[in-house]
């Protein structure tokens, strides 16, 4: 039988690799997001009425979201069978393609209807790249750890934060620099540099090594033939309808947080650059945030941890839309930067260890990535939901009534899961190496 062998070399690589790769991905995924609150209203939208337009470029937005499962079911079936390295290489390329596309599309007022038709078609393929990214980037940090699985596996989502604020800081360099000439081709410049992104992520990602424990998983697979790995998990629909519930409600909290609050603070008086400033302070904070309380899970379990954060971030998004009403800059800032930077993080942070614990080699990229990217939905469905509801007269309290309660569904989500954070990742099908103490995952 063949032991995964762990080098601490291949696992800063492949730790720096995941990093590298979830930044550009989401760099390019965020953008869009950015971009649909303050410039695809007027520029693929042009025709409608300012809040209608909002709605139609979250809508936008939201397709991306939609087509995440689809790329975490294709990109996760071929990971479980060839190997992590390969997918994410192509759901690299992917991204990196569709977004440069983005920078050079033709306008509403340059060819009409044919420009938003474009525009969707495009985001339908950045979400089928980024459904394949996370699960396979997860996994390359999580299977090369023999320990603290929590913080190395933690950097594949810090990568999200990250591209955030790479992409916020582009986007407002483009319009501070082209001004007047920003909602005429400033906001491409930012779509147009996903080129140089591409080669250096494909530079470092090219230099890691396939994950230990698939290649002892691979090395050790009986001939006959397998079930499909969709299937394998859909056969332990449990794990997966948990793992949903755990993380619809903080993906639901990050839209809300990163892409519907920009445009409801600008509604509400604020200046763009305002809104920009703090929601880039918010994204670094959070950085430090979901790399400190996965450490912090490696040490007091996931449980502890991702359920103080969903209760915390229930109880603060009832405080965010009145901080943000008093019209006070400095509440602004500081209900986006604890929102994001300090509650979310707790909640979101230690999910990518979670993920990877709940299911067995053999369909582990499928099952990661389908139950992350179902749950993802929520944070491109959130600014419709929440822009409709506002445009049919609903207040702030129902969006913060509606996050509560998908906090809840979260907290018993995770009160119905064992703790994980003890478990191996050798699972039935790969034997954990001699002298370890490593169980198996949760089934």
């Amino acid at each position: 039988m063949t032991h995964p062998r762990f080098s601490p070399t291949q696992r800063r690589r492949a730790v720096l690799s995941s990093y590298l790769g979830s930044l550009i991905e989401y760099y390019d995924f965020l953008l869009y997001a950015t971009a649909s609150a303050v410039v695809f209203n007027r520029v693929f939208f042009s025709d409608l009425d300012p809040l209608v337009g909002t709605v139609a470029a979250f809508g936008t937005l939201a397709t991306g979201y939609l087509a995440r499962p689809l790329g975490g079911i294709v990109f996760g079936h071929f990971g479980d069978r060839v190997g992590r390295k390969k997918m994410l290489v192509i759901s690299m390329v992917l991204m990196g393609v569709a977004s440069t596309l983005i920078g050079v599309l033709p306008t509403y007022a340059q060819v009409g209807a044919l420009a938003p038709v474009l525009l969707i078609v495009l985001r339908v393929v950045q979400g089928v790249a980024v459904g394949g990214e996370w699960g396979g980037a997860v996994l390359m940090s999580a299977e090369h750890a023999s320990s603290r699985r929590g913080l190395w596996a933690s950097f594949t989502n810090a990568g999200a934060p990250s591209g955030m604020v790479l992409s916020t800081l582009v986007l407002a360099l483009s319009a501070s620099l082209t001004g007047d000439a920003f909602l005429t081709w400033g906001w491409r410049i930012p779509f147009l540099l996903s080129v140089v992104l591409l080669g250096i992520g494909l530079f470092v990602r090219l230099s890691v090594t396939e994950t230990p424990v698939f290649a002892a998983s691979a090395a050790n697979r009986p001939t006959t033939p397998r079930r499909a790995p969709l299937l394998e998990v859909l056969s332990r629909p449990r794990n997966l309808l948990l793992a949903v519930g755990v993380g619809f409600g903080a993906f639901v909290a990050q839209g809300t947080l990163t892409t519907f609050l920009i445009a409801y603070a600008v509604r509400a008086g604020f200046e763009r650059q305002t809104v920009l400033n703090a929601l880039t302070l918010s994204s670094v904070v959070a950085i430090v945030g979901i790399i400190g309380f996965s450490a912090l899970s490696d040490r007091v379990g996931r449980r502890p941890v991702v359920l103080g954060g969903a209760v915390a971030t229930g109880l603060w998004c009832v405080a965010i839309f009145p901080m943000i009403d008093t019209g006070s800059a400095v509440l602004l800032t500081l209900a986006v930067v604890v929102g994001q930077g300090v509650t979310h993080a707790a909640w979101f942070g230690p999910s990518a260890a979670l993920y990877s614990e709940m299911f067995s080699t053999g369909s582990r990229y499928t099952g990661a990535s389908l139950g992350y990217q179902i749950s993802g939905m929520g944070a491109g469905l959130s600014p419709v939901l929440f822009a409709s509801l506002q445009a049919a007269g609903f207040g702030t309290g129902v969006l913060s009534a509606v996050i509560g309660l998908l906090a809840l569904v979260s907290v018993g989500s995770v009160l119905a899961l064992r703790e994980t954070a003890r478990d191996g990742l050798t699972g039935p099908d790969v034997p954990a190496p001699a002298g370890t103490t490593e169980g198996a995952a949760t089934r």
